[in-house]
């Protein structure tokens, strides 16, 4: 399904900020709040929304170490195996399957080295995974997105 203008408008206002009344959205894109609930409405039944969320700054939680974890797997492993094994992490803020030689790749926040490395041993752990390659980042130079969802 492809969004139209205005869906598009209300879906980034509400990516923006999930706790926006429709009547705030409506005054931005022009219509009147209960045009702006049948539109949302109409967009959960569809299928377009999802849900709605809380994003945390990983920091918050005290998790300021981040790293990727690119992910080699059995022979045969889904995507969705690959989705089931990461969502169980709290650590883990994206998973996404890749091009290349990894099967996968996930974003991972930690509070520390150590916090970072037990994280990597479980990923490592699981009965899919055949081995792990990580990189720690430095310093992120820029991020369109919160981590992890996409807006």
């Amino acid at each position: 399904m492809r969004l139209n203008e205005l869906d598009e408008r209300i879906v980034h206002a509400l990516a923006e900020d999930a706790r926006r009344s429709y009547a705030d959205i409506g005054s931005e894109v022009g219509l009147s709040a209960p045009a702006v609930k049948r539109r949302v409405d109409r967009l959960r039944a569809e299928g377009a929304i999802t849900g709605f969320t809380v994003r945390v700054d990983p920091a918050a939680l005290g998790w300021e170490t981040e790293g990727f974890v690119e992910i080699y797997c059995r022979h045969n492993t889904s995507p969705d195996a690959i989705r089931r094994g990461m969502e169980r992490y709290p650590e883990v803020v994206s998973a996404s399957t890749v091009t290349g030689e990894a099967d996968a790749i996930v974003q991972v926040f930690a509070s520390d080295m150590r916090h970072f490395e037990r994280v990597l041993e479980r990923i490592a752990g699981e009965p899919f995974v055949v081995r792990t390659k990580s990189v720690l980042v430095l310093s992120p130079l820029l991020r369109r997105f919160s981590s992890g969802a996409p807006a």
